[in-house]
C-alpha cells in the first residue's frame, strides 16, 4: 500500500503527453486470444488494469511478455485452460467479461468468476446476454460466477438493447468468427470500439460501418497474427485538460485524439476557455486524427445549460466527471447530469472536503458553483477511477499539503501519472507504507 502527498497551488507549465487508451488496451488484449499465434500490441499502457488482464490470460494458458517498454507480445496459440483462471485477478477487473465474446469460438463451456472494477452502482450485464444469445453464446449467472456455454456461432441481426461500449465490443468479437453475416444496429461508435474494429480488420476480419451505429460483419474462419499500435486515450487527454484549467495553468497536452474531444472543447469554449489546436497528424495506427492542445489561462463563466454525457458522438460519459473540477473555477452554477451510473455523481461530494461548492440533488444530478478556492485536506480515493482522479486534480489546485490514500484505483487507468505531472511542475510524492 502507498499514498501520495500533494503540495498544491503550483502552476503547471510546458508539455505533457497523453498515454495510450486504457479501454482500447484491455479490449485488444482480450481480442488477441481470438488469434492462434503471436500478436504484438505496441503503445500499450503499463497500468494496473493491463496487469490484471495479463494475469488472467497467463492463468488460462496464454503467453504474454513485454518485449520492451510499452510493447506487449501475446501468444494465444496453445490450448486454453479456463479451469485454471486467476480468480483474484478476475475479481479486480470488469474487463474479464470480454471473454464472453473473445472465447465464443474457442471454448465450448467454462466458468468465469464475477468481475470487479469501479464501484458505480448497478452495472447490468443483461444487454451482453440479449445480444450474444442470438449468435450462440449463452451465459447463466450464479452467486459467484458466470456459466458460459457456446454453440456453433451463426450470424444474426442484432439490435443492441443498450449502446454500451463493452457490450458492442463483445458482440463484435463473437460475430467476427461466426458463420454468415451479422448486422449490429444501435452499436456504440466510441473510440475503443473503433480501435477494436481496426485491429480486427487488420487481422483479417470483415467489418463495414466502423465509426457508425450500424455495423455489418461477415464472419471469417480465422484471424492472423499482427502488430498493432493502441490509439491515444481521450479520457487521459481530458484529465490533463481539466488539471490545466483547474490550476489556471498554461499547459500543452500532446497526442490528443481530436474527434473524441471536439464537443468537450466546444463546451469549454462557450465557458470562455481559450485554447489552441496544433500539429494535426494521424495516429501511429493510421486511423485517428491526433493534435496537440494548448490550454491558456482564462476567466470562465458557468455553462448556461446542463452538461451530460452520451454515447458517441457526444460528450464522453467518462469525460463528464472531469468537468466538475473545471466548473468549480467558473463563475456561476451548472447542473451536471450523470445519468449513466447509479452512484458516480455521489462521489463528487468528496470535493466539498477540499472547498468545492457541490450540491447533490439526487444520485444522478448535482450543482457545481464557482469560482471557489480549494483548501488542502487528507482524503481516501473514492472507489471509482474518474472521481478519484478528480480529487487529485483539486488537490493540485489547493495551496498547501494534501494527502491522498488508496490510490490503486487511479493506478488502474493512468501510467506513471504522478511522475508525468511532476515533469510539468506539480509536487507529488509517493510514500510507501
Amino acid at each position: 500500500m502507498s499514498y501520495v502527498i500533494i503540495n498544491g497551488g503550483k502552476k503547471l507549465k510546458g508539455a505533457i503527453e497523453t498515454q495510450s487508451a486504457k479501454n482500447s488496451a484491455v479490449a485488444l488484449l482480450c481480442a488477441a486470444v481470438m488469434i492462434k499465434g503471436k500478436t504484438t500490441l505496441s503503445d500499450m499502457p503499463q497500468i494496473q488494469e493491463v496487469s490484471r488482464i495479463t494475469e488472467l490470460l497467463q492463468s488460462i494458458g496464454v503467453k504474454t511478455r513485454w518485449v520492451k517498454d510499452n510493447v506487449l507480445e501475446v501468444d494465444a496459440s496453445g490450448n486454453l485452460k479456463l479451469d485454471k483462471i486467476d480468480v483474484n485477478a478476475s475479481e479486480k477487473t470488469r474487463a474479464s467479461i470480454f471473454f464472453w465474446g473473445a472465447l465464443a469460438a474457442r471454448v465450448k463451456s467454462y466458468k468465469l468468476p464475477k468481475s470487479g472494477g469501479c464501484h458505480l452502482g448497478e452495472r447490468t450485464v443483461r444487454p451482453h446476454w440479449y445480444a450474444l444469445e442470438k449468435l450462440g453464446v449463452k451465459v447463466e449467472s450464479t452467486d459467484c460466477y458466470y456459466m458460459v456455454k457456446n454453440s456453433a456461432l451463426k450470424g444474426a441481426c442484432i439490435v443492441m438493447y443498450e449502446s454500451g461500449d463493452t457490450t458492442t465490443e463483445n458482440v463484435i468479437m463473437a460475430a467476427v468468427l461466426a458463420k454468415g453475416k451479422t448486422t449490429i444496429k444501435m452499436a456504440s461508435a466510441n473510440y475503443q470500439v473503433q480501435d477494436l474494429c481496426y485491429f480486427l480488420i487488420k487481422a483479417g476480419a470483415k467489418i463495414k460501418g466502423v465509426g457508425s451505429t450500424t455495423l455489418e460483419i461477415e464472419g471469417v474462419e480465422s484471424l492472423k497474427p499482427i502488430d498493432y499500435p493502441v490509439m491515444p486515450d481521450p479520457i487521459v487527454a481530458m484529465t490533463f485538460i481539466s488539471a490545466a484549467i483547474t490550476t489556471g495553468s498554461n499547459l500543452t497536452i500532446k497526442n490528443c485524439p481530436l474527434e473524441f474531444l471536439e464537443l468537450e472543447l466546444c463546451k469549454l469554449e462557450v465557458m470562455g476557455q481559450k485554447y489552441k489546436i496544433k500539429n494535426e497528424r494521424l495516429s501511429k495506427n493510421g486511423y485517428f486524427k491526433i493534435v496537440d492542445i494548448e490550454i491558456i489561462p482564462s476567466k470562465m463563466n458557468a455553462l448556461p445549460d446542463k452538461v451530460y454525457g452520451r454515447p458517441f458522438p457526444g460528450l464522453n460519459i467518462d469525460n463528464l466527471p472531469l468537468f466538475i473540477p473545471i466548473l468549480t473555477q467558473a463563475k456561476g452554477r451548472t447542473l451536471v447530469h450523470d445519468w449513466a451510473f447509479e452512484n458516480r455523481a455521489v462521489y463528487a461530494l468528496e470535493l466539498q472536503k477540499l472547498g468545492a461548492n457541490v450540491t447533490l440533488l439526487d444520485s444522478h444530478r448535482l450543482w457545481v458553483e464557482g469560482p471557489t478556492k480549494f483548501a488542502p485536506n487528507e482524503l481516501m480515493c473514492p472507489p471509482a477511477l474518474r472521481p478519484a482522479v478528480n480529487v487529485l486534480i483539486c488537490m493540485l489546485a489547493a495551496s498547501g499539503k494534501s494527502i491522498l490514500r488508496n490510490t490503486y484505483v487511479i493506478d488502474r487507468g493512468y501510467e506513471n501519472l504522478y511522475a508525468v505531472l511532476n515533469s510539468v511542475g506539480a509536487d507529488i510524492k509517493i510514500v510507501k507504507e
